[in-house]
């Protein structure tokens, strides 16, 4: 099964999209110990855009209601 492999997601959909087919591969224990090590610093890295997103989304949403 072809794998859509992004080292820098452009938007947040991507980066869950993304974590869910690397949850999906381990679950199903496709990866060999290698690739698994590869998969884990990936997933570390989409959580961490994902966190930067929302926390970007809700300053912008608390900036939005103060303004009113």
């Amino acid at each position: 099964m072809p794998r859509k492999k992004t080292n820098n997601p452009q938007t947040y959909r991507d980066a869950l999209l993304e974590l869910q087919t690397i949850v999906q591969s381990v679950e199903d224990q496709e990866l060999d110990v290698d690739e698994l090590a590869d998969k884990v610093k990936q997933a570390l890295k989409l959580i961490e855009f994902c966190k930067k997103h929302l926390k970007n989304t809700q300053d912008t949403l608390d900036q939005a209601f103060e303004a009113e």
